[in-house]
């Protein structure tokens, strides 16, 4: 029998997510969006392609929620996107409203869900879906850190000319200005990136990655990043669909680790059938652990903006 997966928004973000997951034939997909026409277009088309590419799962496309009972995984991709010149910040209250009236219609249709929170500003969408779930925070996890993790090895490369496959990094912290990137644990073929980068271009590129949705902003004018970040949410729910225990950075909900406590944060997390099964301690430079605290200071300001409206 296969897994159910409910994808909340038909967007660029939202409809790639279920193609990418319809493709991988290991669950039946919903796809939910509030305009009519455009979720069960989409995945039709999605269907169809499913002699192609080798895909037995079913997808359908709905305006209501109904349809989504007993999801073993939903996406939450629900939200407006970024238009140049704007902030992941800017999108707050708006993006608050719509996540917190789509995580109340899941919990009405499915009883125990894993929520994978996609829309921005991620740290504060994901901490509001937790408080308006009732679920436990292993099973509400936002995706930021495959992505800003993605963006990092993808500008090393570029830059070293090697595969992407040859770097190991990671970007934890806040999905913004605020995340950090760990240049101590970065490697290139096992040998430390800051021996084979002079200092100050490291900088630049780690500046680059922080600004990687903007970048991507900028040129597409009317829109956002959607092909990695669907990319990074795929890989999230076959880790939990197939149990595997594979480590990703993700947002997690902190009850003491790195000095931080009930708030989100990117940080290394184990994911299986039970969603977050357990945060990895990493040992941190000074400079990464005030960076990583920075960074939770900037997302509580966004929570205490939340609980003013």
């Amino acid at each position: 029998m296969k897994s159910k997966v409910t994808v909340v928004g038909a967007g660029n973000v939202g409809a790639t997510t279920a193609q990418r997951i319809f493709e991988k034939g290991h669950s039946d997909v919903v796809l939910i969006d509030v305009v009519e026409g455009i979720p069960q277009g989409k995945a039709l088309d999605i269907l169809e392609s499913g002699p192609i590419v080798k895909s037995d799962a079913k997808i359908i496309g709905t305006n209501t929620y109904e349809e989504s009972n007993d999801s073993d995984i939903v996406v939450i991709t629900a939200g407006i996107a970024r238009k140049p010149g704007m902030s992941r910040d800017d999108l707050l209250i708006t993006n608050m409203n719509i996540v917190g009236s789509v995580t109340e219609s899941i919990m009405k249709h499915s009883k125990n869900p894993i929520i994978i929170v996609v829309s921005n500003p991620l740290d504060a969408m994901v901490q509001h879906s937790f408080s308006k779930s009732g679920l436990s925070k292993e099973r509400v996890i936002g995706m930021a850190g495959i992505l800003d993790t993605g963006r990092f090895r993808t500008f090393l490369s570029e830059e070293l000319n090697v595969s992407v496959n040859s770097i190991d990094a990671y970007v934890l912290g806040g999905h913004g200005d605020s995340m950090v990137p760990l240049l101590k644990a970065t490697t290139i073929g096992g040998v430390p990136v800051e021996e084979m980068i002079e200092k100050n271009r490291l900088e630049e590129i780690v500046q680059r990655t922080r600004d990687g949705g903007a970048e991507i902003v900028a040129h597409l004018k009317t829109g956002s990043a959607y092909y990695a970040p669907s990319a990074a949410v795929a890989q999230m729910v076959d880790a939990i669909i197939h149990d595997t225990k594979e480590v990703f950075p993700c947002a997690a909900m902190l009850d003491g680790e790195y000095g931080i406590k009930g708030v989100y944060a990117g940080v290394p997390v184990k994911l299986g059938s039970s969603g977050i099964e357990e945060i990895i301690n990493l040992n941190l430079s000074q400079s990464e652990k005030d960076g990583l605290l920075a960074s939770s200071k900037a997302v509580e300001e966004l929570i205490e903006v939340m609980k003013g409206q």
